[in-house]
C-alpha cells in the first residue's frame, strides 16, 4: 500500500506568517524523507460541518510544497471543481505540473457547503453536473490544442491552453456514503451520478465522513457497476482519505483521551466525538491499523492518512508505527 498526507494548512486561530510556512515547509520536508506523498484539503470558508477552522488555497500552497518535496506526488485532496472555472483552472493545473515535473493528482469532487456556493453565484444543487463539466473541459483543455466547449455552465470556443503538460495528470475524484446531517444535503449512500464519474476516473478517493462498512459497500458498488457494463474490475483503483492522530500507545481510552482535542479543534463540535470515532482513525496503533488492513483486504491501494495536528513528529510515527504493518 502506498501512502500520502495531508499538509497542515490548518488556519489556526492567531495564525502568523512563520506558523503557516512552517507548517508547509516542515511537514513537506519530513514527508519527502518518509517517501509519503503530499496533499491539500480544499475549502473556501470554514465549512463547520466538517471542520473547526479554515484552510489555505490548495493549488498555492501545493506549489510551494512542490519545491520543498521534490520525491513524492501531490494531490489535491480534493479540489472543490464546481468553484472554478475551467480555464483558468487548467493553467493553474497546467503551470503545477510542470513545476512539480508531472508529480501533480488532479483530485477533484463536487463540495458540499452551501455557502461557497453562493458566494460565486452558483448553487449547490447543481455541484455534481458543475463537476462533471469542469473535469471534462480540463481534460480536453490539457490534452488539445484550440478546444470549443459549450455545456450548461461553462463555454468558451478556441481556447490553447500553452505549456499543456505532456501528458494529463491523473484524475482521483472523491465521493462516497455520508452520515446523514440535517443540514446538509450529503445522504448514506452513492448516488449513480457519483459511479458514473468515478469510473471514469483513474482512482476512487473514498471520503471519511461516513463509516467503515460503508465504504467497503461502496467499493463493492463501484465494481458491481464495471462489471454490469461489461468492464474489468481493474478499471477502478482504491484510495482513501482520512485523519488521524497517532499515540503511541495499545490503550485505546488513554488514545483516545489525547487525541480528543486535537480532533475536537480541527474539525469543531457540530459532531459529536462518538461520531467521529466512526468516521476517523482514533484510537490505539493497533486499532488504526486495524482499520486499514480491513480496508486493504477490501482492495485498498492508497492511503491518505492526515494527522490533526502541524506537528512534524507525526509524520515519524505513521512512518514507523502504521506504514511498515501496511506495506
Amino acid at each position: 500500500m502506498k501512502f500520502g498526507t495531508w499538509i497542515p494548512a490548518y488556519c489556526y486561530p492567531g495564525l502568523t506568517y512563520e506558523r503557516v510556512q512552517r507548517e508547509v515547509r516542515d511537514f513537506s520536508i519530513k514527508a519527502n524523507g518518509h517517501g509519503i506523498d503530499l496533499w491539500v484539503i480544499d475549502h473556501l470558508f470554514h465549512a463547520p460541518g466538517l471542520y473547526g477552522m479554515p484552510w489555505m488555497e490548495p493549488l498555492s500552497t501545493l506549489t510551494y510544497a512542490a519545491a520543498l518535496a521534490p520525491d513524492v506526488r501531490l494531490g489535491t485532496g480534493i479540489l472543490v471543481a464546481p468553484l472554478r472555472q475551467p480555464v483558468l483552472l487548467a493553467k493553474e493545473i497546467a503551470t503545477l505540473d510542470y513545476l512539480s515535473g508531472g508529480r501533480y493528482i488532479f483530485g477533484a469532487g463536487p463540495g458540499w457547503y452551501p455557502p461557497e456556493f453562493a458566494s460565486i453565484g452558483a448553487d449547490v444543487k447543481e455541484r455534481g453536473r458543475r463537476t462533471d463539466e469542469i473535469i471534462a473541459a480540463v481534460r480536453r483543455l490539457l490534452t488539445e490544442e484550440s478546444v470549443t466547449f459549450e455545456g450548461e455552465f461553462y463555454a468558451f470556443k478556441n481556447v490553447t491552453i500553452e505549456p499543456r503538460p505532456p501528458k494529463m495528470p491523473e484524475v482521483w475524484v472523491s465521493g462516497g456514503s455520508r452520515t446523514p446531517d440535517p443540514e446538509y444535503t450529503d445522504v448514506p449512500v452513492l448516488a449513480e451520478s457519483v459511479v458514473d464519474r468515478i469510473i471514469d476516473a483513474d482512482v476512487w478517493l473514498s471520503r471519511c465522513s461516513g463509516n467503515q462498512e460503508w465504504i467497503k459497500r461502496d467499493w463493492e458498488t463501484i465494481k458491481q457497476t464495471l462489471r454490469d457494463r461489461g468492464r474489468p474490475e481493474t478499471d477502478a483503483r482504491f484510495a482513501v482519505c482520512q485523519f488521524t492522530y497517532v499515540v503511541d500507545t495499545d490503550d485505546r481510552e488513554k488514545a483516545l483521551a489525547i487525541q480528543r482535542p486535537f480532533f475536537e479543534q480541527v474539525m469543531g463540535t457540530h459532531r459529536s466525538y462518538e461520531h467521529l470515532q466512526q468516521c476517523y482513525l482514533l484510537g490505539s496503533v493497533d486499532d488504526i491499523v486495524d482499520r486499514l488492513v480491513d480496508l486493504k483486504e477490501a482492495g485498498l491501494e492508497y492511503a491518505l492518512v492526515g494527522p490533526v495536528s502541524d506537528d512534524p513528529e507525526q509524520l515519524d510515527l505513521i512512518a514507523e508505527k502504521i506504514m511498515p504493518r501496511l506495506q
